[in-house]
């Protein structure tokens, strides 16, 4: 046994180069390397033993060097499905250097068997499983298995992450989580699965400790809110605003926020209002389809009972703009799902719309229902080349309309949404509806990434960018005039368009080789009530 401090290098993986998420150039336009930082590594960091020392290189922005993983006793390394190629890669590197691994995040308590290379497995939620590790550790045990009960550490004991550790110049944004889990049953969605469906918060008090935290490093600018719905527990997050109003007031508005939340947030005028009174500027959504049908078999019951463009509008009069999700590919699309996508995505004025093929994993519903009926591909769940994300590596099972029929309708849809002159559209609109009159007109002090202003951003993504030249500069001189206070916030999404229209490209180049190497279509299967239905959660 040995009290002896450690050495721990965190490695966070690469994302597959080739994802809607991975916006870079619309962060080199402002400065910054990536959207954002790894939140849960960085709160991993703040669990281990206090004389242990830490460093941390984010694969995303930096290199990896041989010398980095010489000095460490210990590598930490894990994350998504869509970094699980990296992360294994990292693994080979560390290992050959004769360094014991940890692997942890979602991935691996998905899919543990990927990772059977690694030294120490840590499956499940940190905060209920890492004392066990560390005493592991220091008996001297260097390989292992650590899985933590289900749904239940105690969120309220989750130390301040170590934001010290990250370069807050190399970010978008930094992400902090007030709450984990989410009430809903989507059967595609494997955040209930990891999670569970009753949401645990942090106290007040806890959150805002590290909101001072990351004030006193010297931060400003862009915080986003990780939860995968801030109002899954509605209680908490009311009770939770007020107080966040009050420290933005006493410290002179050093952040602005973002989330993730669902539909019927827009039902609620009091939680509207106390998003809008902290200084909200932005949530995404999950809409996933305009098919009523398609909702209720997925279990997303909570969109079928609210018209969806006018919830969105809703969102937008209390100035917070809406990027959201889509996906095709369910067993319940009858004929094309393509127009009435389209309509609804121009009907919410949505610019930044994630549109998606559907991608079963195998820990939710979805891939068990898949599973038995012998529609999961081999290897679904393997993503070994690191290449795409559910864009292009989605439909990994056998689909119930023709493949083809699936594919072209999802084409259509990217066609035309990521069309410069739909995607203004949409801005125009989205600028005639965004009402920033109670909003905080400026920015954050000090947020470096804003120090250009909305013309000379203009300026950058247009020389970048010069077939669009033209109706990106009359969008922005309409939108300025129109309502100024709203700019900064189109110019933000034109510069997302630097990524999202010349990728939105290559997907459809990607989807029409797939169309071209598919053998002839076999009649459509249609037995959707023969098959057993998802065990309900």
């Amino acid at each position: 046994m040995t009290d002896q401090p450690c050495r721990v290098l965190m490695v966070y993986p690469r994302f597959a180069a080739d994802s809607f998420w991975v916006y870079t150039p619309a962060c080199e336009i402002v400065g910054a390397r990536y959207p954002t930082a790894p939140l849960g590594m960085i709160t991993v960091a703040a669990m281990l033993p206090s004389d242990w020392e830490v460093r941390l290189v984010n694969r995303n922005t930096e290199n990896l060097a041989d010398g980095d993983l010489e000095w460490a006793d210990m590598v930490m390394t894990g994350g998504m499905l869509f970094q699980q190629a990296d992360s294994l890669r990292i693994t080979a590197m560390a290992q050959a250097l004769g360094k014991p691994v940890v692997v942890g995040g979602p991935d691996v308590s998905s899919h543990p068997y990927v990772y059977r290379a690694c030294d120490f497995q840590i499956r499940g939620e940190a905060e209920s499983v890492i004392d066990e590790f560390i005493a592991a550790w220091r008996a001297g045990q260097r390989s292992g298995v650590f899985e933590g009960p289900k749904f239940q550490a105690d969120v309220t004991k989750t130390p301040i992450p170590r934001f010290d550790l990250l370069k807050f110049d190399q970010y978008l944004y930094i992400g902090v989580q007030f709450s984990r889990g989410c009430p809903f049953t989507c059967e595609f969605c494997d955040i209930i699965e990891l999670y569970g469906r009753n949401p645990r918060a942090k106290t007040n008090e806890q959150m805002l400790r590290e909101l001072d935290r990351l004030n006193e490093l010297g931060y400003r600018g862009h915080v986003d809110f990780v939860d995968d719905n801030l109002i899954g527990n509605k209680k908490a997050v009311k009770a939770f605003l007020p107080h966040l109003k009050t420290w933005l007031e006493q410290h002179d508005y050093p952040f602005e926020f973002s989330t993730e939340a669902s539909l019927n947030l827009a039902d609620d005028e009091v939680l509207l209002q106390l998003m809008q009174e902290a200084n909200f500027f932005a949530v995404f959504v999950g809409i996933e389809s305009p098919d009523t049908e398609t909702l209720n078999q997925m279990r997303k019951k909570q969109n079928t009972r609210r018209n969806i463009a006018e919830s969105i509008h809703r969102i937008y009069a209390h100035g917070m703009f809406v990027t959201a999700g889509f996906i095709v590919g369910f067993d319940s699309e009858k004929g094309s799902i393509a127009e009435p996508m389209i309509e609804l995505i121009e009907d919410t004025a949505i610019p930044v719309a994630m549109v998606g093929l559907l991608y079963a994993l195998s820990s939710t519903q979805l891939g068990r229902r898949l599973a038995q009926t012998g529609r999961l591909h081999e290897g679904h769940d393997v993503q070994l080349t690191g290449d795409g994300d559910q864009c292009t590596a989605g439909l990994n099972f056998d689909t119930l309309r023709p493949r083809a029929e699936v594919l072209g309708d999802y084409r259509r849809v990217l066609e035309h949404v990521y069309d410069p002159v739909a995607f203004t559209g949409r801005l125009k609109r989205l600028s005639a509806l965004l009402d920033r009159s109670k909003g905080r007109r400026d920015p954050p002090a000090g947020d470096i990434k804003l120090k250009a202003g909305a013309i000379a951003t203009v300026h950058k993504i247009i020389s970048r960018m010069p077939e669009v030249r033209e109706i990106f500069w009359q969008t922005f001189t309409e939108c300025a005039a129109s309502n100024p206070r709203s700019v900064r916030f189109l110019v933000l999404m034109m510069a997302i368009y630097l990524h999202v229209g010349p990728f939105s490209r290559k997907v459809i180049a990607t989807i029409d080789r797939q169309i071209a190497s598919l053998p002839s279509q076999p009649p459509a299967r249609r037995a959707v009530a023969q098959e057993p239905a998802a065990a309900a959660m």
